[in-house]
């Protein structure tokens, strides 16, 4: 068992142990506090099948509604009763459990979610409310502009690859979904060697250790390997989609097929988002809708991905002005292929994006979020730091050469009147 601690950052330490849980402890002393993260990498809608699809997200929200000993009511009690937060949460790439209680309560907090981690029941009456409120929930989405646009961009980009669905699944795989398919999914993902568990907090290393062991060290790793997903190939075939419904305003979306987080394109990527459509300095906000008056919302985002992730620019604008916007939102992004950034726009831009990174590592609960996800994805702890430096590095040549990589042709969704 090896511990190397990370060398910008003393108090922040990983280690494997000998029943394959990755654990990562962030020693902050500050408050009498302890926020936990805890990973299933292969897990999240990017392994389930097209038959399955929304299985993780309706496993989330019942994981907590029942264990071989306790009842639902009897868990929130135990959860409430001591003012501690505990819930299952999904996402494309992962399955998460996050924990927050004061360093007293952690210990029986931490016994507890092994608990529900370990030997969920899965109430049969639990598992059919929570299939009905997430049918509504997808009911619900259907009528909202912005969503349909981006569903139908998504499925549109990513045809079969599970990134081309949501991750509630649909109406007709939820409703299919048993307790039967969620006790398999449970047995099959929920292991030991698949779980990273991330904290940080008011606990030494030492502490970490020994709680965990303690509570997952009879946690056996199963015969059987993990299941191994093989995902469609990805070819960029852009095309346009055009959805009438009867809207106040026109929704328009530009999507560009791109990479993955562990390309070394990703960090060049980031800061073209930023640039493009973050906050009221974007070059889409000031050019779009301040100089233009074309936008009621307009920006830019590229997600962390696994497998390779879009580069999305959208826009909300009067349904007259559906074809300018349109118009001046391709023009926007093929601008950074054709013209390269001045030092000035590209250090802003950099200053933004670090700025708002720092500040999204202020809280226990966001540090053991961010290392937690950074392991899962295979990026390690030490990436925090590598990505702050890819960023410092990036100069106006590099960010033009990469928008011309990816930025020139994209597939295009509309959602408006007719």
């Amino acid at each position: 068992m090896s511990i190397p601690t990370h060398p910008k950052q003393q108090s922040l330490h990983r280690l494997v142990l000998d029943n394959g849980i990755t654990l990562i402890v962030r020693e902050n002393s500050t408050a009498d506090l302890i926020s936990g993260r805890f990973f299933f990498k292969n897990a999240g809608s990017l392994w389930e099948t097209r038959e399955k699809a929304g299985i993780f997200h309706l496993l989330a929200t019942v994981i907590t509604k029942g264990t071989e000993r306790l009842s639902s009511v009897e868990i929130a009690e135990a959860i409430e009763s001591i003012g501690a937060g505990l819930g299952g949460d999904t996402a494309t790439d992962y399955f998460m459990m996050s924990l927050k209680t004061v360093s007293g309560d952690f210990p029986e907090m931490l016994a507890l979610l092994a608990e529900i981690l370990r030997s969920p029941t899965f109430p049969e009456e639990e598992v059919t409310l929570e299939k009905q409120l997430i049918c509504q929930t997808i009911r619900s989405q259907q009528e909202q502009p912005f969503n349909v646009a981006f569903n139908q961009l998504r499925s549109t980009m990513y045809g079969d690859h599970p990134y081309g669905g949501s991750i509630l699944g649909t109406e007709e795989t939820v409703n299919q979904l048993s307790r039967e398919d969620l006790q398999n999914c449970h047995k099959t993902y929920f292991r030991p060697d698949n779980l990273i568990i991330s904290l940080s907090g008011k606990i030494t290393l030492d502490e970490a250790v020994t709680l965990i062991k303690k509570t997952f060290g009879n946690w056996q790793i199963p015969p059987e390997p993990l299941p191994l997903s093989s995902f469609p190939s990805l070819t960029s075939d852009p095309c346009e989609k055009i959805l009438h419904q009867q809207t106040q305003q026109s929704i328009i979306m530009l999507g560009y097929l791109t990479v993955g987080v562990s390309s070394p394109d990703y960090a060049v990527l980031k800061l073209l988002s930023t640039y493009l459509g973050n906050g009221l300095s974007s070059r889409l906000f000031v050019e779009l809708r301040e100089k233009r008056g074309l936008a009621y919302d307009v920006s830019a985002f590229y997600s962390t991905r696994l497998e390779p992730s879009q580069f999305v620019v959208y826009i909300g604008t009067a349904p007259t002005n559906t074809k300018i916007a349109l118009e001046g939102l391709q023009q926007e992004t093929e601008r950074l292929c054709k013209i390269e950034l001045t030092p000035e726009e590209l250090q802003t831009a950099k200053n933004k994006l670090l700025g708002q990174y720092a500040l999204g590592k202020q809280t226990n609960a966001e540090v053991a979020q961010l290392y937690g996800w950074y392991e899962t994805l295979g990026l390690g702890i030490e990436f925090d730091q590598d990505f702050q430096e890819k960023i410092a590095k990036i100069t106006p040549e590099i960010a033009k050469i990469v928008a011309q990589k990816y930025l020139l042709s994209p597939y295009i969704s509309v959602v408006g009147p007719t």
